[in-house]
């Protein structure tokens, strides 16, 4: 189990500075180190229930599942290993939910089940997430975190990252809203689709954002890179992110936004 998650045991230890805390502590602070402010990776359960009100999620889609289209070598080793750990049979959760009574539609990464990778069965969730935004008259939120495409389905996988952006234009041509949110990390075509053409971009604190990977970038050589490259503090200085918001703000901050944006829909 994850810090952010409630660690197995009393204590834990925090990823960035390294102090041991106690692990109830930094389930009550949603995952947050008290000392440094670092933000743990959460399970796409924790972020639904951290966020939206209780007891309103309704999971949808939770029958699909991932096949091995290309015969990829240990491609279904890899899945079942996958569901065992995070209990889901792929990385995208989705569904309805309410935001202060506001209906929302919503899907959510856990970067647990082979790093968020975007496959079909991935994308297929988020666009049914954008479908039942435009078919309910919801606002649609999205919670991101993964390394990119899922390399084990090929062309299958980066065919993804077309229909996504679809789906996200026909919510834009019925004035659907959506709000994107970047956690550590939101990579790769994910980035490069669906997570980056939202209404409002938020990103939680020095999240991973960026197109190809640090040992990439250092690769090519092109310059000498900050030392905050491929951040979300980064990305802001360059306008890509409307606003960087701590956990304990993210709850509140969407409410505001559902409020202000979804206004039309429920006039």
């Amino acid at each position: 189990m994850r810090p952010g998650d409630g660690a197995s045991g009393v204590f834990c230890q925090c990823a960035e500075c390294k102090k041991i805390l106690l692990a109830g502590e930094l389930f009550e602070a949603l995952g947050v180190c008290p000392n440094c402010g670092h933000h743990h990776r959460l399970s796409a359960a924790r972020r639904i229930e951290v966020t939206f009100d209780p007891g309103s999620f309704e999971e949808l889609d939770a029958d699909l599942r991932s096949i091995d289209p290309i015969e990829f070598p240990e491609y279904s080793e890899k899945l079942r290993k996958a569901e065992a750990k995070t209990g889901s049979r792929d990385g995208v959760v989705s569904g309805v939910a309410a935001l202060d009574e506001i209906p929302v539609s919503v899907a959510v990464t856990d970067f647990d089940f082979m790093g968020g990778s975007l496959g079909s069965v991935a994308a297929e969730k988020i666009v049914r997430t954008f479908e039942r935004g435009l078919e309910r008259k919801t606002p649609v939120i999205v919670f991101s975190a993964s390394g990119g495409a899922r390399m084990q389905e090929g062309l299958f996988s980066l065919m993804q990252i077309a229909k996504t952006t679809a789906a996200v234009q026909r919510c834009r041509d019925q004035a659907i809203p959506y709000i994107s949110v970047f956690t550590d990390p939101t990579m790769a075509g994910v980035l490069a689709s669906h997570a980056s053409i939202a209404d409002v971009i938020l990103s939680e604190p020095k999240a991973l954002v960026g197109f190809a990977g640090a040992r990439v970038s250092k690769q090519a050589q092109v310059s000498k890179v900050p030392d905050n490259f491929q951040t979300a503090e980064f990305v802001f200085e360059h306008g890509m992110i409307d606003r960087i918001v701590p956990r304990k703000e993210m709850r509140p901050t969407l409410i505001r936004l559902v409020r202000a944006l979804g206004g039309h829909l429920r006039g």
